[in-house]
């Protein structure tokens, strides 16, 4: 059953060919049920928008609902043009303590938007508009927007209050084989890395896809082995634990059959030794999380360099331009000279509601100094105070 009317208005009228007058019409979904049955139209819309990354697949949205969700906290923005899903904003209601609605997803995705059909000139207008009346007494935070996304749309549309701040940095790289990648480096860099894929080569370490009712199983091995990689480490807490692992292997099995995924076994004479997870769009590859057994550092394999040659030589055979390293800037991804992408964040509020905006831009930039602080001078005890205290304004579901 369709969700409440958010603003029902006519779009203007057809051309003299006799079309029929367009109209468009906003609702709110919050029933998961509802959300649920939304899965055809929602990747069908996802299809139409080309910058829309795995992310908002519906796949990776549903299963991170069930896993992450609180009920009575789902806010889904729905604007259609004559009956055909134009527009959506996946959304919850969390609180800062101020009412907040936040992208679904959540921290374990490194790309978040909205769907905004490219073919539709008035759906970005629209879903401001809508957005607007479903946000009520909400500041809207869209957080890691990759440069380009729909959400930049929505924000030239938006008709109240708005703030654009930075975000998280990602790495990308041309989706081309590994012997362009090389070109990259400098020629001694290059020399070593040759160095490392012959060894892998006579390890005789062989990549194996995964797909149909083995992906499930394959994805829990791979979990595994990512908690034994980095055990006394520091890992991610959030990886072990049993809400994500019931998300991704949820999202994955499902993502794999659309081909929105790919899982990819790393065998030497049958053993699993390595396993990685990619997520993958139109023109967009990302590798997303991967588990190795630790034995392989012992042999002197590079598993980076590994993972790497493959996701490659896939985005490159799949003629997708762009390999996604995802947020962060780590020593290993940067020695191949990435393109830096920086995320943005876009926050949307009524007039009413610009101090509490304000507010959460002011406490944005107080983590982003405090966290300036760590990479530069290292972390203090005034500075670890100034970070416990920013991550206490987190979200709380």
């Amino acid at each position: 059953m369709a969700g409440p009317v958010l603003s029902p208005w006519r779009g203007g009228r057809g051309e003299a060919s006799g079309r029929p007058p367009v109209r468009l019409t906003a609702t709110l979904c919050r029933s998961e049920e509802e959300f649920t049955e939304l899965a055809e139209e929602w990747d069908g819309l996802r299809a139409r928008n080309r910058s829309a990354t795995p992310f908002l697949s519906h796949a990776w949205l549903a299963s991170w609902w069930r896993a992450y969700g609180r009920r009575g906290r789902l806010r889904v923005v729905l604007v259609r043009e004559n009956g055909r899903l134009v527009a959506a904003a996946p959304l919850m209601l969390v609180h800062r303590p101020l009412p907040v609605l936040v992208t679904l997803g959540g921290q374990i995705s490194d790309y978040q938007d909205v769907l905004l059909d490219d073919s539709c000139s008035r759906a970005a207008d629209a879903l401001a508009r809508a957005l607007y009346a479903a946000s009520r007494t909400a500041v809207v935070d869209l957080r890691e927007v990759r440069p380009g996304g729909a959400a930049e749309r929505l924000y030239a549309a938006w008709p109240g209050v708005r703030r654009r701040l930075a975000d998280s940095v990602c790495l990308e790289l041309p989706g081309v084989p590994m012997e362009e990648m090389l070109r990259r480096l400098a020629p001694a860099s290059a020399k070593r890395t040759r160095r490392k894929l012959r060894r892998i080569d006579e390890l005789g370490i062989e990549a194996h896809e995964v797909t149909g009712e083995r992906v499930p199983e394959s994805v829990s091995t791979m979990l595994r082995l990512h908690e034994r990689q980095w055990r006394g480490r520091g890992v991610t807490p959030e990886h072990l634990r049993p809400r994500f692992r019931a998300h991704l292997v949820g999202a994955v099995e499902q993502l794999v059959a659309s081909g929105d995924a790919a899982v990819t076994e790393y065998r030497i004479g049958g053993r699993v030794a390595a396993c990685d997870v990619a997520l993958v769009s139109r023109d967009l590859v990302c590798g997303y999380l991967y588990g190795a057994d630790p034995a392989l550092r012992d042999r002197r394999v590079d598993i980076a360099t590994m993972l790497l040659r493959h996701d490659a030589h896939f985005a490159s055979a799949t003629g997708r331009g762009t390999l996604s390293l995802l947020r962060g800037t780590e020593p290993y991804k940067l020695r191949w000279q990435p393109v830096t992408a920086a995320n943005r964040r876009y926050l949307l509020a009524r007039p009413q509601l610009a101090p509490a905006l304000e507010l959460l831009a002011a406490k944005a930039a107080a983590r982003e100094a405090a966290a300036r602080l760590v990479r530069e001078r290292g972390a203090t005890a005034r500075v670890r105070t100034l970070l416990d205290r920013a991550a206490a304004l987190r979200p709380r579901t």
